[in-house]
């Protein structure tokens, strides 16, 4: 285990390292939360399918795979489809607003009326994603040094808060670059063709398996519409996705470069499921499905390979909590924080160069980095965890969101009824169906849409000054001009 450990160590350390770099680049307040607007297509693809393709995408993905087979790839295949959805139909007009959060949008559309309850919603939602993903340590650190689950979540959760908090959005874009890479060697070139040749070759694994495994709905319809439900709409309006659009040099880049990597994910969703299913050939009596991929990479893979693949899922977890956590900081500093002290800014694009800006940024994302690894150690079930998130985000701020964009006639009283029914609907049917019922969502977004048509129509209709400076900003005009950027554009 020697090599394995010492692939391990050098790519935390230069996590670290990239850190380092990238607080010598973020500067302002542009270059600190969102990479200064200026990615490429080629670091764009890569950054947006690091951050979505988490520990639950690549160690639940493989999971699934070995509980259901091929059709385990449903949920990693719903986040592919949201994604894709985004970038061909939103990703532009979200591109051309120039704001930092989701609910500066919802301020712009309805006048200023929706952001502060949209804002804790959306900070509840990032900091219980951060959370799921700082857990994810303990899994990967226990098979790789045989930690306490306490010391791993601090260990692994010390790095990503360092790295963030040195560099924003900078660093953490470099090292989801150098984390989308070791995941598509260490996952799709390395881990999937060894486990098919380790199983067999697909012929044994279908002489060995009962057919349903080969079934491409054998996890069952319900399921399915629950996880398009859940990930494929959550991938439309969550702040950590929309930061990462944001970044785009132009909307041409959001588009074209949020398809390539929504492409990237529904590849990785079956390859997840190829692997747990020749798991299931080989160890057909796992205890849990979870330690699926710990077990193969284990007992399966060589020296130096297994170092690398590890490195896999721990980049695959370190992506989606980096991700989470400087949207956390961000929403609860420039949506919350800044609300209650009255220093919000109305105009939403302008990029302050002020150093204590970007040092007041640093703060929050030290402090919200602090709070999820305490919480991460309080926390078992990550699960609950990620099931509350995402109900929250679906149930309260979808439809606000998607009639913001979509129906003109949508009021901020309408807005506002629909964050409040939707977010109080999931939470009272969670707490009468339990966490992990489809009921809340089933029921809470329809409630949800109900009274944002209802109010909206009984209400005034937004004022047509409001809606002529939205359709400007949508238009890519009437935001405040970024700050010069003197270096080329990052391709």
């Amino acid at each position: 285990m020697a090599v394995d450990y010492a692939v391990i160590i050098i790519y935390l350390a230069g996590m670290l390292a990239m850190g380092w770099w990238g607080m010598r680049r973020a500067k302002s307040k542009s270059e600190f939360l969102v990479a200064g607007r200026r990615l490429g297509p080629g670091m764009y693809s890569g950054t947006m399918a690091a951050i979505v393709l988490g520990g639950a995408s690549t160690i639940g993905g493989v999971g699934l795979g070995y509980q259901y087979g091929l059709s385990g790839a449903w949920m990693v295949f719903a986040i592919g489809l949201g994604l894709l959805a985004l970038s061909v139909f939103f990703s532009a007009r979200i591109a051309r607003l120039k704001v930092y959060t989701v609910s500066e949008m919802l301020d712009l559309r309805y006048a200023g009326r929706a952001g502060i309850i949209s804002g804790v919603v959306m900070w509840a939602y990032t900091l219980m994603l951060a959370v799921t993903s700082t857990i994810a340590y303990a899994t990967i650190f226990d098979v790789l040094f045989d930690l306490n689950r306490t010391v791993a979540i601090i260990l692994g959760g010390a790095i990503v808060v360092a790295y963030s908090t040195l560099g924003g959005m900078w660093s953490i874009t470099l090292t989801d670059m150098v984390q989308f890479v070791v995941k598509t060697i260490g996952v799709l070139l390395l881990l999937l063709p060894i486990a098919v040749i380790k199983a067999g070759g697909f012929s044994e694994m279908k002489a060995k398996l009962p057919t349903e495994y080969f079934d491409p709905l054998g996890i069952g319809g319900e399921t399915i519409f629950t996880y398009v439900l859940i990930y494929t709409f959550g991938m439309l309006i969550g702040q950590d996705i929309w930061q990462r659009v944001f970044t785009a040099r132009s909307d041409k880049v959001a588009r074209i470069g949020g398809t390539v990597a929504g492409t990237y994910c529904l590849v990785y969703a079956i390859a997840g499921a190829v692997i747990g299913t020749a798991a299931k050939v080989m160890y057909p009596t796992l205890p849990s499905a979870d330690s699926a991929f710990a077990t193969i990479v284990k007992d399966e893979l060589p020296i130096g390979v297994r170092g690398l693949v590890l490195a896999a899922a721990l980049a695959a977890v370190m992506s989606t909590s980096s991700g989470a956590l400087i949207a956390c900081a961000t929403v609860a500093n420039n949506d919350i924080w800044s609300r209650l002290r009255g220093a919000v800014s109305r105009g939403g694009g302008a990029a302050e160069g002020e150093h204590d800006e970007v040092k007041g940024n640093r703060v929050f994302i030290l402090v919200m980095g602090v709070a999820v690894i305490l919480i991460a150690i309080a926390l078992n079930d990550v699960v609950e965890a990620l099931t509350v998130a995402y109900n929250l985000l679906v149930g309260g701020l979808l439809v606000p969101i998607l009639g913001g964009l979509l129906w003109r006639r949508g009021t901020a009283a309408g807005a506002l009824a629909a964050v409040s029914v939707g977010g109080l609907a999931v939470i009272g049917l969670m707490a009468a169906y339990g966490i992990l019922a489809n009921e809340p969502v089933y029921y809470g977004l329809p409630a949800s849409l109900a009274v944002y048509v209802i109010v909206s129509l009984a209400t005034k209709p937004t004022d047509a000054a409001v809606l002529a400076a939205w359709r400007e900003r949508l238009a890519g005009r009437g935001a405040d001009t970024e700050e010069p950027v003197n270096e080329p554009a990052t391709t």
